[in-house]
């Protein structure tokens, strides 16, 4: 039983869907009616969307705590390190011919 892959049934999508209309209305609401202070709506907006990629990342990519899902957890991290190392070094670039064209 211990070696049984993890089913996914319907239920699942539907509780991650609804957490994400969820995590999508509220900043929504925050952001349309301006009823709090911009710094705090960024705030909520910011929180939301990390949860938003929590409840994605386990409801619909299926990282979980599974063989297959610490495998594709890996995947993750490593696709998620390769995107930071671009975009840090087209940074580092572009600062750095920036600061050149200046001379």
């Amino acid at each position: 039983m211990a070696n049984q892959p993890h089913q996914t049934g319907y239920g699942d999508y539907i509780k991650g869907f609804i957490a994400s209309l969820i995590l999508t209305i509220i900043p929504f609401y925050f952001a349309a009616t301006k009823s709090l202070p911009t710094t705090t709506t960024v705030m909520i907006l910011v929180a939301c969307a990390v949860v938003q990629l929590v409840v994605h990342l386990v409801y619909f990519l299926h990282l979980d705590r599974s063989e297959k899902g610490m495998w594709n957890s890996m995947s993750f991290v490593f696709t998620a390190v390769i995107v930071l190392i671009l975009i840090a070094g087209s940074v580092w670039i572009m600062v750095n011919l920036h600061e050149n064209m200046l001379l």
